[in-house]
């Protein structure tokens, strides 16, 4: 069984439009139409399992439209997770949260960048006090993206902020640890209180050195398969972990077990 727990989708009727407008910003085609149903085709061909839709809401008005797309998503697909997400600067933060609790979604997806506050920022304090307190997980974007290249919103640094100030918190975080990070990934953040997933690694042609020291440094329970699809063949992605030449037993925690601890399944 593999678990990508690192993908986007959206809902049918703004697909076509959110994967133009961020196949220009990234400069990469996508492998999909950016739809749930686009998604799960791409799936059987790359011999995934289950897929976890990492939705995002960009500024606060999104929050409940996004939770809504999460919840019907959810009840739709049998091989999706979709989770939920909350704007910091929502008014319903608290109410939306609940929200997610009580649909069964095991966490949600947020993104400094895109909401444009870094991570540790007091405005945060609220989502991560109520998330730690609902037991639901946080997966966050961390380090460089190219839709804010002169400023990072989730360094190491920061990221160390965030859980030393919320120890209960279930932090993960993509690409890595930290997008084009990763001497300071494996410096600071490896075997600290944080999952890392292994998004966008095969198209970013990543140090394949580099990244094997951290997944060996890091905890073997705190390290996830992801993709980024559609930005990153899921399939290509599996290979290329895979030719890191880990345990039999590491590849399993990293593949599924420790997915399901997160996602309660």
């Amino acid at each position: 069984m593999i678990i990508d727990f690192h993908t986007h989708a959206f809902p049918d009727k703004i697909a076509a439009r959110a994967v133009d407008s961020l196949k220009v910003k990234i400069n990469r085609e996508p492998e999909t139409d950016g739809t749930v149903m686009g998604l799960t085709d791409n799936m059987k061909n790359s011999g995934i399992t289950l897929s976890v839709i990492c939705n995002i809401a960009t500024n606060p008005r999104q929050t409940e439209n996004v939770n809504t797309f999460a919840i019907n998503t959810n009840e739709q697909y049998k091989n999706i997770i979709s989770l939920g997400s909350v704007h910091p600067d929502s008014e319903k933060v608290e109410s939306e949260l609940l929200r997610i609790k009580n649909a069964g979604i095991p966490g949600i997806k947020i993104h400094p960048d895109y909401m444009e506050h870094d991570i540790d920022e007091e405005v945060f304090y609220e989502t991560f006090e109520l998330c730690s307190k609902l037991g639901l997980f946080v997966i966050t974007h961390a380090g460089f993206d190219v839709c804010s290249p002169d400023h990072i919103h989730a360094t190491p640094d920061m990221i160390l902020r965030v859980i030393k100030r919320h120890p209960e918190l279930k932090l993960v975080c993509a690409h890595f640890g930290a997008n084009c990070m990763w001497d300071e990934v494996r410096e600071k953040l490896c075997g600290k209180n944080l999952w890392i997933d292994t998004s966008l690694a095969y198209v970013e042609k990543y140090d394949k050195d580099l990244l094997c020291d951290i997944l060996l440094s890091h905890d073997p329970d705190r390290i996830l398969y992801g993709s980024d699809c559609p930005w990153c063949p899921p399939g290509k992605n599996v290979k290329f972990i895979e030719s890191f030449g880990l345990s039999d037993s590491l590849n399993e925690k990293i593949f599924e077990t420790n997915a399901k601890y997160l996602l309660k399944i």
